[in-house]
């Protein structure tokens, strides 16, 4: 089958999210075909070009998100006003207050409202979802929505909605600036509805398309479900909801709550839309669910990660330092290295012997700054000792980077210790304790995010933000080595049954051919020589009924003799120069007179052959 990959910020790019993931999924995959539609964030992501892309990537479109570009086109009377109303009613929805609303807008549910609420909230989410549509079939047959969303005709729907009768507290707020920074923000998140990627010879020619996270990636794979009945898969290893309530903490409650309230629609209609929606664990499953997301939709699928590198280690866990414990990961806040080293205070009171290794280096600013306080805390607490008045003195606590002679990889970060630290007080799925499992190592972790769900019985849990708490479980450990291997060998296997890159492309392949047996068929395949291929279309395409009510379309299979073409260049769609007569919406026009300048945003299309109170511990679920 042909798979339309839907990424934002990640993969083909060398540097991005989820770009490992779903270069695995597409090399295990090799029987099927996949089209990569691609939304980049920066220009240096762009910069630095694409991973190596093996024969099943047939096509590659990509779009940016980080630069703004118009086609041209201005909007006369009757198109201005049919954006101001789809407009005006996106706007709407984001400041009303609705009893059982999506996350997004703040409100309370009095028990009054209790049995409204359901309605309510259902006819919210249908004028979202007409809204947005609506936009999109704009798009689609005038242009221009690119400045339309930047022009005062939307910043003035947005304030109209937000100083409406029945608008949410926080909405009525909103000052002339927050109002612009929140259309500013929703045109940057709205730039997929320009795009010309909604043909038969785009994401219409696909069989299945596959969101590789939720928001603004999946927002594509709705639009072709619109326009061309292409039925849509959702995987989100990270819920994009939770991850903007994380964001922006600077910005101000009213510009907050709007971009809650949109993100939140957003979520929603993406998983009322969606054939299947696969998280990675149950933290994030919850999360979807609090969306609105179907439990009847839902499939687990857990990461899958390379065992290989880490089977030397995992095989030889005797050769570890039996005194050192190994933390490794970003350095960031969220990490609470600071919780760490505080626990190893009172690691050093009761085992004078053992040593921490922090192994890895900060990915921002923030991240720096925060790793020299963590030097300067380290330095503060654990003075150089030495053997005698005339040796150097060593620190307990080491900050190192992987790729040295020391440790040239993170296999060899994990093998340097018996025992591996998480002390994070936000976490997601825990990507490195997988790893710490694969290494056969026994891990001590904070209970946040999926960390308990990825370890099972094989670790012991603290809470967060609780030095003492961690520190006792770290002696406990130090102390007993038997207990240590025995929880080191369970990890390993555990690890290697759910978490390995085997068992998660096997997952995905059968829910692609659920999801298909489960969908009409849509056009009829053709070989090479033009005869219909057998089974192409499922039996149930020839009931009479509604599996026959959409026409049949035909594809030529075992091409795409398109993709051997000189790469070509392609943007938001300009039909100014194909149908517009002069002086409607193709040209100027003095009824557009309230309409932002043009700005610029390359939007390419590149098409290729290949590219210590004491404090309870549990070992595993509490």
């Amino acid at each position: 089958m042909r798979i339309g990959l839907l990424t934002e910020g990640g993969y083909p790019y060398v540097s991005g999210e989820a770009g490992l993931w779903c270069d695995r999924l597409v090399r295990g995959l090799g029987q099927h075909e996949f089209d990569v539609y691609a939304l980049t964030r920066s220009e240096r992501q762009e910069a630095r070009g694409w991973v190596p892309l093996p024969p099943q990537v047939s096509r590659v479109r990509t779009a940016s998100l980080w630069d703004a570009e118009d086609d041209g086109v201005v909007y006369g009377r009757r198109a201005r006003r049919r954006f101001a109303e789809h407009y005006g009613e996106l706007a709407a929805t984001l400041s009303a207050t609705v009893p059982g609303q999506v996350p997004g807008a703040a409100g309370t549910v009095s028990r009054a409202d209790s049995e409204a609420a359901p309605d309510q909230s259902a006819l919210e989410a249908d004028r979202f979802a007409n809204a947005l549509y609506g936009l999109a079939e704009l798009a689609r047959d005038e242009g221009g929505l690119p400045r339309a969303l930047r022009s005062e005709t939307a910043v003035r729907a947005l304030e109209r909605a937000c100083r409406a009768p029945g608008a949410h507290r926080l909405a009525r707020e909103a000052r002339v600036p927050d109002l612009l920074a929140v259309a500013a923000r929703l045109e940057r998140a709205l730039r997929p509805l320009s795009l010309d990627w909604y043909e038969d010879d785009g994401l219409g020619a696909v069989d299945l398309c596959h969101a590789a996270s939720g928001g603004t990636a999946a927002l594509p794979g709705l639009l072709a479900r619109h326009f061309c009945e292409v039925p849509l898969l959702v995987t989100e290893y990270g819920v994009r909801l939770r991850a903007h309530y994380l964001t922006d903490p600077d910005s101000s409650p009213s510009i907050r709550a709007l971009l809650a309230a949109f993100h939140g629609r957003l979520a929603a209609e993406t998983y009322r839309r969606a054939a299947l929606i696969t998280p990675g664990n149950a933290h994030a499953r919850r999360w979807q669910e609090r969306c609105g997301a179907d439990r009847a939709k839902l499939r687990t699928v857990h990461p899958g990660m390379d065992a290989t590198p880490f089977a030397e280690a995992g095989e030889s866990p005797e050769c570890a330092d039996p005194r050192t414990l190994v933390w490794v990961g970003r350095v960031e806040p969220a990490k609470d290295l600071v919780s760490l080293l505080h626990a190893f205070a009172e690691i050093r009171k009761e085992e004078p012997g053992a040593r921490l290794r922090i192994v890895g280096g900060p990915a921002d600013p923030e991240g720096a700054a925060y790793l020299a306080h963590c030097k300067g805390l380290a330095a503060q607490l654990f003075p150089d000792e030495a053997d005698g008045p005339h040796a150097v003195g060593s620190n307990p606590v080491s900050f190192e980077e992987t790729g040295g002679p020391e440790l040239p990889s993170r296999a060899d970060a994990y093998a340097s210790g018996a025992l591996v630290v998480l002390s994070s007080v936000v976490e997601g799925f825990p990507a490195g304790l997988v790893e710490a499992m694969f290494c056969g190592r026994a891990t001590v972790s904070t209970d946040v995010g999926a960390v308990v769900e990825a370890i099972g019985g094989t670790g012991l849990v603290v809470p967060p933000r609780n030095p003492r708490a961690l520190a006792e479980a770290c002696v406990a450990l130090l102390r007993d080595p038997e207990r240590r291997a025995r929880l080191g060998a369970a990890a390993r296997a555990r690890a290697l049954e759910l978490f390995t890159v085997e068992q998660n492309v096997a997952a995905f392949h059968g829910i692609y051919l659920d999801i298909l047996s489960r969908t009409p068929a849509r056009r009829v395949v053709l070989d090479e020589t033009g005869e219909p291929v057998p089974f192409s279309a499922p039996a149930e395409g020839h009931v009479p009924g509604r599996w026959t009510e959409s026409t049949a379309r035909a594809a030529v299979r075992g091409g795409p003799g398109w993709a051997t073409d000189a790469p070509v260049r392609a943007t938001v769609r300009d039909p100014a120069s194909e149908k517009a007569p002069a002086g409607t919406s193709g040209g100027p026009n003095p009824d557009a007179s309230d309409m932002g300048p043009p700005a610029a945003v390359p939007l390419t299309a590149i098409d290729e052959p290949s590219a210590m109170a004491s404090v309870p511990v549990t070992e595993g679920v509490r």
